[in-house]
């Protein structure tokens, strides 16, 4: 038995139009009085009064009709905007030409002044307009205060795009925010509005003026400014005990992907960041999209988000490889969520066992290789587990290389690191020694074999900030090595991104370098790490330990003996770097396949010849 349903929403669509219906035959009759109003010098005659009267009679309904079929009943009126002021002038425009021709036809006995049809269209465009508009800005910022009272004032720092566009969200959604005054150091909109809130002042101003308006909360809302004045700004407001929230990117917003709601208080990589990568879209497409690409170390930081990217372009089939069955399990629950189109081939395997790595590369031939596998940590792979360094980083590097060599896999892309660049560590020499491998495993024919060198990447698993993060917790100290010790610093998907692009450009035997910007101060990091938590710089100690076993206080992207050729792509270089012969190789592959440990310091003293630039650590 069907069950009748009452139409509940057209009964509810037309007691809502009823009042703007009513509104606009009311400013209609008042719009035609004063138009008789305005043509007497305000002192309308009696005599003229009938006529006007008479006449309404007839000009209220033409003109209802004329609205009605314009749409000027449908729209929304906290939502009112230029193209309803179009729809309202030129219906109104519609019934000025309407009106002398209807009273000429039912030759109405009255007395209509050509004024009076020239003044009552404009009366009427202004009042509609204007009253559809006033109801948008007292709904808009007036309501937000008087009927959301729980909503937490904020100043919004920017008055460009992004900040008219969260200013609208903020007025059409329940966030729990509003704002009170927008700061922008351009001295032309000082003292101006965007959408009713007033331009107050100039970025640096942003304390003075929280304290004013009684604020406790910060919006930067510029996308596009420098992230050394992003530091600055989040620096002096966070010193003076204020939240610093940020907007999403402008392109999220308006595409949908997400909404204002998505406020949230600025991290490090929005202080650290860098302008956004812009990779060869096409060239992408047609190296990844509808291929079979295979990711080493796919569950690792990095490797994660190689698949992540790699994703983006919808290959037939992404293969992960991965040791660590815990990692590899989350990605396989990870990516279906995101790209449920996509197949996946989850494969544990280890990247030194040929017999696995010659099996995968059989049944899935990939046309595209990702390895991102390596053992990075530099103190955990200096002294005792140099020997694992060495058989995971190069003779893992060697075995899936040769193995995708064996099958014809088009393009091989290796992660490497600037450690590799004069190592004075364990982990830096064998990471230098896997880019030799693939020199030497490059012909003029077959695979294109591609390395890709770049510094640390924010919140990996080997970067200080995941300890940094625990230590706040912990309420301190942050432990930094030396006061001098520097880095750089970028983000995981840029990082990813531009591991992506290096692998579109490369044509076989290239290592390239990445534009990694300016060096950080691990100390510096540390301090705006802890300003950012909220907490007084001075109640939580910094603690210096001293250098550990293999550690440099700055990184190199390029060792001495080499220089860089420019690229299309403004964020990659390509370094001409020491190239490595086939006969090093054959040597370096069978001292690494002889049975047995190797002593540590043997396994200096072999990667001090194969890599000649390595200066070991002897410290005990």
């Amino acid at each position: 038995m069907k069950i009748r349903q009452r139409p509940r929403r057209p009964a509810r669509q037309f007691f809502r139009i009823i009042p703007i219906i009513l509104h606009d035959i009311a400013v209609a009759f008042f719009a035609w009085l004063g138009a008789y109003w305005l043509r007497f010098n305000l002192s309308l005659p009696s005599e003229y009064l009938g006529d006007a009267l008479v006449t309404l009679t007839w000009v209220l309904p033409l003109q209802t009709v004329v609205f009605s079929r314009f749409g000027l009943y449908k729209g929304v009126w906290r939502f009112a905007s230029l193209p309803d002021l179009k729809r309202i002038a030129s219906a109104v425009l519609l019934t000025a030409l309407l009106i002398p021709i209807v009273l000429y036809i039912f030759r109405i006995d009255a007395v209509v002044p050509r004024s009076v049809l020239l003044l009552d269209p404009l009366l009427l465009v202004a009042i509609m307009g204007g009253s559809r508009l006033a109801y948008r800005v007292w709904k808009e910022q007036r309501l937000v205060s008087a009927f959301r009272p729980e909503s937490k004032p904020v100043l919004v720092v920017g008055s460009g795009e992004t900040a008219d566009y969260l200013l609208r969200e903020l007025s059409h959604h329940p966030t729990g925010f509003h704002a009170v005054g927008l700061l922008d150091d351009s001295p032309d909109k000082q003292g101006r509005q965007v959408l009713g809130v007033p331009v107050l002042g100039k970025l640096e101003e942003a304390v003075q003026w929280a304290e004013k308006m009684g604020v406790d909360d910060i919006v930067l809302a510029l996308p596009r400014v420098e992230h050394g004045i992003r530091r600055r700004i989040t620096k002096v407001c966070a010193e003076s005990g204020l939240t610093v929230l940020t907007v999403p990117p402008l392109e999220d917003l308006v595409s949908g992907r997400v909404t204002v709601s998505s406020l949230r208080q600025i991290e490090l990589d929005d202080l650290l960041g860098r302008d956004p990568v812009q990779l060869d879209n096409s060239g992408l497409n047609r190296l990844l999209t509808d291929q079979t690409v295979l990711v080493t170390g796919a569950g690792g930081s990095i490797g994660s988000e190689l698949c992540r990217q790699i994703a983006r372009f919808k290959p037939s089939k992404l293969v992960l490889v991965e040791q660590s069955e815990l990692a590899l399990y989350a990605m396989e629950q990870e990516l279906p969520q995101h790209f449920p189109h996509l197949q996946i081939e989850p494969v544990i395997g280890d990247v030194k066992n040929a017999v696995r790595m010659n099996q995968v590369m059989a049944e899935h031939h990939p046309a595209v290789l990702f390895h991102a596998a390596a053992y990075k940590h530099v103190p955990l792979m200096e002294n005792s587990n140099a020997w694992e360094a060495v058989r995971n980083n190069v003779l893992g590097t060697q075995t899936v290389a040769a193995a995708a060599k064996a099958h014809d896999v088009g393009k091989f892309v290796m992660v490497s690191t600037d450690k590799a660049v004069n190592p004075t560590n364990v982990m830096g020499a064998t990471k230098r020694l896997a880019e030799m491998v693939c020199q030497a495993l490059q012909e003029e024919n077959g695979t294109r074999f591609i390395s890709v060198r770049f510094g640390n990447v924010l919140g990996s698993s080997g970067s200080v900030i995941p300890k940094f993060q625990k230590q706040l917790e912990a309420g301190g100290p942050l432990t930094v090595t030396h006061p001098e010790i520097t880095r750089y610093f970028m983000s995981i998907p840029e990082a990813a991104q531009l591991v992506l692009q290096a692998g579109l450009m490369g044509q076989g035997g290239e290592i390239f370098v990445l534009d990694m910007g300016e060096p950080i101060k691990i100390a510096e990091l540390a301090k705006l790490m802890i300003t950012l938590s909220g907490a007084e710089e001075d109640s939580i100690r910094i603690e210096y330990t001293g250098l550990r076993p293999g550690e440099k206080l700055y990184e190199e992207l390029l060792a001495d003996d080499e220089s860089t050729l420019a690229t299309p792509h403004p964020k990659l270089r390509v370094a001409k770097a020491r190239s490595a012969d086939i006969e090093w190789h054959t040597e370096c592959l069978t001292w690494m396949l002889q049975p047995g440990m190797r002593d540590e310091m043997e396994i200096k003293s072999q990667l001090k010849i194969w890599v000649p630039e390595y200066q070991p650590d002897l410290r005990a």
